[in-house]
C-alpha cells in the first residue's frame, strides 16, 4: 500500500453501530404526536426540544450500564454531529458554530439532569420539566407530553441492550 493510499483512505465510521439508535431517536422526535397532540411548537426550536428530550430519555436508559458507556458516548457524538450539521445547513458560520454547539449540548445536559430527577417523581414532575424545557404552543398539553416521555422510558427499559442499540423502540402505531 503506498503512502497516498494510507493517507487518503476512508477511515471506518466509529459511530456506525450506534447510527440505527440515533436514527430511531430522530424519527421518534419527529413523530407528529409531539406537535399535533402534545402542542410542542412545530419549529426548529420545538423540533430540537423534542429530539433532545427523546435523546435524554434514551441516555437515561443507558446510564449505569458499564457495557453501554462507549455506546452512550458515541450517541452523544451523533447528537453533536447532527446538530452541528443542522447549524451549518442553516448558514451559521464557523465562528459561531462552536458557541451554539456549546449551548445545544448544555441544553441536552440540562434536560438530562431534569429528567433524571423528575422521572422517579412521576407525571407531574415530568410535566414541569416539559413546561420549562420545551417550546410549547399556547394550547399545549404538557401532561400528555410527560405521559409520552414516561411511556417511552418504560418501552426503553423493556428492551434488551441489543434491541435498544438497534433502535427497536418505535410504538406499534407510529406514523
Amino acid at each position: 500500500m503506498n503512502i497516498f493510499s494510507r493517507l487518503f483512505r476512508k477511515k471506518p465510521d466509529r459511530r456506525a453501530a450506534i447510527r440505527p439508535l440515533w436514527h430511531a431517536i430522530v424519527a421518534e422526535g419527529r413523530r407528529s404526536f409531539w406537535y399535533a397532540e402534545g402542542g410542542v411548537e412545530d419549529t426548529v426550536t420545538g423540533r430540537f426540544d423534542a429530539i433532545s428530550m427523546v435523546t435524554a430519555t434514551v441516555i437515561l436508559r443507558m446510564e449505569g450500564r458499564p457495557d453501554l458507556r462507549s455506546a452512550n458516548a458515541l450517541l452523544t457524538e451523533c447528537f453533536v454531529e447532527d446538530m452541528e450539521g443542522q447549524l451549518r445547513e442553516f448558514g451559521v458560520n464557523d465562528v459561531v458554530v462552536g458557541k451554539r454547539m456549546g449551548k445545544l449540548v448544555g441544553a441536552l445536559g440540562g434536560r438530562l439532569g431534569a429528567l433524571r430527577e423528575a422521572m422517579p417523581e412521576g407525571q407531574a414532575a415530568v410535566a414541569e420539566v416539559v413546561k420549562r424545557n420545551m417550546a410549547l404552543e399556547e394550547d399545549a398539553k404538557p401532561d400528555l407530553v410527560a405521559d409520552a416521555l414516561i411511556e417511552l422510558g418504560g418501552r426503553l427499559q423493556m428492551l434488551d441492550d441489543d434491541a435498544l442499540l438497534a433502535g427497536k423502540f418505535a410504538p406499534e402505531n407510529a406514523e
